[in-house]
């Protein structure tokens, strides 16, 4: 724009301020970016749009960061500072943040402690020299009477559900009941305490018995592992709880297994006829899977006693999931010990009363063992033959009663360790899908995708796994980045010589 004289540049000057200030103003109500990552990581999720524009009362979340982090963790203030713009971006009216700062050391400490952040301690490099420091990096939620507080904000992972499931827990009223049923008195030293933890962050836990008639407030009851039939009565009561409209998730294989010994032997329980009555069956055999996790064996070679790691099918590594339930939504792998096939029990929902949806499914490379059960990791006949298709490990089972019209809904996981923590508890993606499953049979799914959002494996699917496949895709991650690098290299060559040759044309 060219200016003439000093009113137009006054003019211009006052129009360009009012531009900015506006541009400013409109930014702090509409926030956006160009997120390429492939499950939009940088971006908020519409999971946690939903539960902060419920919010009715102003929530206040307050960060508390030490100055001179150093580069690495001062990446992780910026990006929870871009976090926060867009939380207060979706429901400015009630949410707001701030960064606690403070020129006197001590009553920043003081403030952190009072909220719940304590200090943490980190090496860090000063003056070309490494030092040990206290730190804060954490943040506490403040809705209404009651906080909440992060206490080390170490990693941006999984931040996003962190600070959202938070958030939830604050501004949920009324929390749903989950049931951790046991038959006979609870075991005080429980196998589950991992996915007790992580379903107390959002839910009220309560211990049930089965000899007892289960209590009215259960929104969904846990059972897993069970190594007998039930009693009359503990039958009865989880029959009549089915019945009522209750829902289970159930971590159950058919087969006892025990690998130091390499025995197994069937589960003589009445469990499974329970199950057949609510469309679903676990079927008295073992599935194997050449896409699977591996087992270290010991061999003797020579006079020395060496340990290797096997290829074990017993453990497979389940890579296909339903596409149309949620409950499985952002998985990407799942592992399973000795699991058993998982059928829908047609006698049942032949009348129409019913669903049945596979949720875990084996790869093409996979078979079953029934009644003689070989567990042995060393020239296992069985492992030879891993063709016989694809089968269903995992299901979600629906049931209405005809008489009340309630349904129940059964999630099970044919796996009696799936969540014991001397199993698949061990696995975050194991627990992941035990809380979505929860979250999903209490009808709240908001925190279910964002729950398995961030990237955590890239598993190979079966095909890679063929020896052939792995040889060439490894040789060519060798010698395809120095075929590009001579390309380039002779392409500039051809045109450094054709520049030259031009100019020696020009100036002769």
């Amino acid at each position: 724009m060219k200016v003439e004289n000093k009113n137009n540049f006054a003019i211009y000057l006052g129009v360009l301020i009012v531009a900015i200030f506006l541009l400013n103003y409109i930014s702090r109500s509409y926030y956006g970016r160009f997120d390429l990552t492939d499950t939009q990581m940088f971006t908020i999720s519409e999971s946690s749009k939903t539960v902060l524009e419920n919010i009715d009362d102003l929530l206040i979340m307050r960060a508390y960061f030490s100055e001179d982090l150093g580069s690495e963790l001062g990446n992780n203030k910026r990006y929870l500072q871009d976090l926060l713009e867009e939380y207060r971006a979706v429901n400015n009216e009630y949410i707001d943040f701030e960064f606690f700062t403070s020129d006197d050391s001590e009553e920043f400490k003081t403030e952190a402690q009072k909220s719940g952040i304590h200090p943490v301690q980190l090496n860090v490099i000063e003056n070309d020299k490494m030092e040990i420091k206290q730190v804060f990096m954490g943040m506490v939620i403040m809705y209404g009477d009651k906080k909440e507080s992060i206490p080390v904000i170490q990693t941006t992972t999984g931040l996003e559900y962190t600070i959202t499931s938070a958030i939830k827990k604050l501004i949920n009223v009324n929390k749903e009941t989950v049931g951790l049923a046991s038959l006979g008195a609870p075991n005080p030293q429980s196998k589950n305490q991992s996915i007790s933890e992580l379903l107390r962050q959002t839910y009220d836990i309560m211990p049930v018995n089965l000899d007892a008639p289960v209590p009215q407030n259960i929104s969904v009851l846990i059972l897993s592992d069970v190594a007998d039939s039930l009693t009359n009565s503990q039958y009865s009561n989880l029959d009549n709880y089915l019945a009522m409209g209750g829902s289970l998730f159930l971590a159950q294989n058919r087969i006892k297994t025990d690998i130091q010994a390499q025995s197994a032997q069937p589960i003589p329980s009445n469990l499974f006829t329970l199950l057949e009555n609510y469309g679903v069956s676990i079927n008295e055999n073992l599935v194997l899977d050449k896409n699977c996790g591996q087992v270290t064996i010991s061999q003797n070679q020579g006079f020395f006693r060496m340990n290797s790691a096997k290829d074990y099918p017993f453990f497979p590594k389940i890579t296909n999931f339903s596409e149309e339930q949620i409950v499985v939504s952002g998985l990407e792998m799942i592992q399973v010990l000795f699991p058993s096939e998982v059928n829908a029990y047609v006698d049942t929902l032949g009348f129409g009363i019913g669903s049945f949806t596979p949720l875990f499914i084996t790869s093409s490379q996979s078979t079953t063992m029934e009644e003689f059960f070989n567990l042995t990791p060393i020239d296992n006949p069985s492992f030879r033959s891993l063709n016989e298709g694809s089968f269903n490990v995992a299901a979600l089972a629906t049931y209405q009663n005809n008489e009340s019209g309630l349904e129940s809904k059964i999630i099970i996981v044919a796996d009696s360790r799936f969540i014991s923590d001397d199993g698949g508890g061990r696995m975050p993606e194991n627990l992941t899908f035990a809380l979505n499953s929860v979250d999903y049979m209490v009808g709240d799914s908001d925190l279910i995708a964002l729950r398995s959002r961030e990237i955590t494996t890239r598993p190979l699917n079966a095909d890679a796994q063929d020896v052939g496949v792995k040889s060439f895709w490894k040789k060519l991650n060798y010698f395809l980045p120095a075929l590009l690098i001579l390309l380039f290299a002779f392409f500039k060559s051809r045109s450094e010589k054709a520049r030259t040759h031009k100019l020696e044309y020009m100036y002769e």
